[in-house]
C-alpha cells in the first residue's frame, strides 16, 4: 500500500464513532431498499430497479417470518444490502483500478469490516431494524416515494462529479471523517437516475 494510500486507510479505521458506523449502515440499507425493482403488481410501489430484486415486500417477509422469526427483518435488508454491494462491486470492475475508489458500498477493509461487524450485532441483539436504526425508520415507514428518496439524498449537500464509465467521480479528495464521507457519497446520488450512478472518490496512487 502506498503512503497516501496508508494515510487514507489509517484516518477511517482509527476507531470512528459509533454513531459514524450507524450513520453509514443506515444510509447503506436505504439505498438498498431505494435500488430494488419493487412490487410488481403496483406500479406505484416500483423503486428505482437499480438491482433486480425485490427483497423488501410483495409478500417476501411473510416466508422469512415463518423461517427466522426473531431475524427475518434483519435477514431481508441484509440481503438487499449484499444485492447493492455486489452490483457496486461490479459498475467498480468497469474502471482500470477498481481497488482504488472509495463507494457507499466499498470504503477499504477496515471500515468495511466495521460495518459488517456493527449489522451482526444488531442483528443479534434481536432489535427492530427501524427502531435499532431510527432513520432508516423513518425512510420507509409510508413506504416507497421517488420525491422523498430524491429529498433525502439531497439534504446532504449538492456534489460536482464528473461522469466516468464507473459512475460519477466526485470532485476534490475523499474526506478524511467517515461521518462526512458518508454524507457526500449519498449527496452524490442527486439528481436520481436511471442506473445506479455510484458517486465515489478515487484515492490517490
Amino acid at each position: 500500500m502506498s503512503e497516501a494510500n496508508a494515510t487514507t486507510e489509517t484516518v477511517l479505521s482509527s476507531a470512528p464513532l459509533a454513531r459514524e458506523i450507524d450513520a453509514l449502515l443506515t444510509a447503506q440499507l436505504i439505498v438498498a431498499w431505494a435500488g430494488e425493482s419493487g412490487t410488481s403488481d403496483d406500479p406505484t410501489a416500483k423503486r428505482l430497479g437499480w438491482w433486480r430484486t425485490n427483497l423488501v415486500g410483495d409478500g417476501a417477509e411473510y416466508e422469512l417470518q415463518e423461517l427466522l422469526p426473531n431475524t427475518w427483518r434483519w435477514v431481508m435488508f441484509q440481503s438487499v444490502r449484499e444485492a447493492a454491494r455486489l452490483h457496486d462491486a461490479a459498475v467498480r470492475s468497469k474502471d482500470h483500478d477498481p481497488d482504488r475508489l472509495l463507494t457507499l458500498f466499498s470504503l477499504g477493509f477496515a471500515i468495511d469490516e466495521k460495518v459488517e461487524d456493527r449489522l451482526r450485532q444488531l442483528k443479534l441483539a434481536g432489535t427492530d431494524p427501524r427502531e435499532a436504526l431510527p432513520q432508516l425508520g423513518e425512510a420507509i415507514a409510508d413506504g416507497w416515494n421517488r420525491d422523498a428518496f430524491a429529498s433525502w439524498t439531497s439534504s446532504f449537500g449538492k456534489e460536482s462529479f464528473t461522469e466516468v464509465p464507473a459512475g460519477r467521480r466526485l470532485k476534490g479528495k475523499p474526506p478524511q471523517i467517515l461521518g462526512e464521507l458518508t454524507s457526500r457519497l449519498v449527496a452524490g446520488l442527486s439528481p436520481i437516475a436511471g442506473s445506479y450512478p455510484m458517486p465515489h472518490f478515487r484515492r490517490d496512487a
